[in-house]
């Protein structure tokens, strides 16, 4: 008889790791050792994720994204340790989530494979196959990666509800990027299954996002400003509104410098500059076809976590 699957607690802080190079594209292993130790390790950061956007995991090759989670997992201890899974078919979906599992992974993150961004996911048939057929391969846990909607890889309240109802499926990172989608999905996923944990992660959106009922928060700007993230969801947790306001004014500027110029797929090579600014990692290049942040941005980004660090709200150990 097989043993019953192993299902991690995903309520409060995510984390999602950015991970940092060298000048030859290399990982630097040291500074993400010093990354970990400032927004993986502390008291209430609940879980830490790996292998995603952040961690710019589609650039990474196998032996790579295997390098990551070993190295994280024997940092973090038991902390629950997610991978993402960025692929392009079912078949190496199922090939990468099987070599996460091998290497210490608690729970393999699916992002929407690229095919169904033509159109595929606007009914539920081809995301529920797909997600059946990974999970099927492997022993532990999913959750699923919801995109912004007009990216056209979002998946819809019906298509979300299915997916919840699979036995393997244990969270959301609900990403849609507008508060109407976002409370129709978790009132979907909730009636589906209410121990799937909805776990806000648009830029935009933390405060509204937990002010309508969220599990938590899932983000790679938690890498840069981990104490603020803790405080919000403590926040929350106590249902004290006016905590929450002070927590996002406070979180505000930062937000803004990350994610308010143009373009988008910047944020966490700005993350990265941030993360330069305190002294913990040596560049902030991403690989390409990312490219380096301006400088007169990076200025600002130094000013912005500045300015934060006198004010106590980034604090280094």
């Amino acid at each position: 008889m097989s043993k019953p699957m192993k299902k991690p607690d995903l309520r409060g802080v995510t984390v999602a790791v950015v991970l940092p190079f060298k000048s030859d594209m290399s990982i630097d292993w040291d500074g993400y050792a010093r990354v970990l130790d400032y927004c993986a390790c502390p008291d209430g950061i609940a879980a830490v994720f790996v292998n995603g956007h952040a961690g710019e995991g589609g650039s990474l090759s196998d032996d790579e994204r295997q390098a990551v989670i070993e190295r994280t997992r024997r940092q973090i201890g038991g902390k629950p340790l997610l991978s993402g899974i960025i692929a392009h078919s079912t078949a190496e979906a199922i090939h990468q989530t099987q070599l996460a599992e091998s290497a210490g992974a608690d729970c393999a993150v699916l992002f929407p494979p690229t095919p169904l961004g033509g159109g595929a996911s606007a009914t539920s048939r081809a995301p529920v196959a797909y997600v059946q057929a990974v999970s099927s391969a492997v022993a532990i846990p999913v959750s699923i990666f919801q995109y912004p909607l007009t990216s056209g890889f979002g998946y819809s309240p019906e298509t979300l509800a299915k997916i919840a109802a699979l036995e393997s499926v244990i969270a959301i990172k609900e990403g849609s990027d507008t508060m109407l989608a976002y409370d129709e999905n978790r009132r979907a996923v909730k009636q589906a299954d209410p121990s799937v944990a909805i776990l806000p992660s648009n830029f935009n959106w933390f405060l509204p996002q937990l002010a309508v009922g969220g599990d938590g928060v899932l983000s790679g700007l938690v890498s840069l400003a981990p104490g603020l993230f803790v405080e919000l969801w403590q926040a929350s947790l106590a249902d004290d509104l006016n905590a929450m306001r002070a927590v996002n004014d406070r979180l505000y500027p930062i937000v803004r410098a990350i994610y308010g110029p143009a373009p988008i797929m910047d944020m966490h090579t700005r993350m990265k500059v941030g993360l330069k600014a305190l002294g913990l990692i040596e560049s902030a290049d991403p690989r390409p076809p990312l490219l380096p942040v301006l400088p007169a941005l990076c200025d600002a980004i130094a000013t912005a976590v500045g300015v934060a660090r006198a004010a106590g709200d980034i604090r280094l150990a």
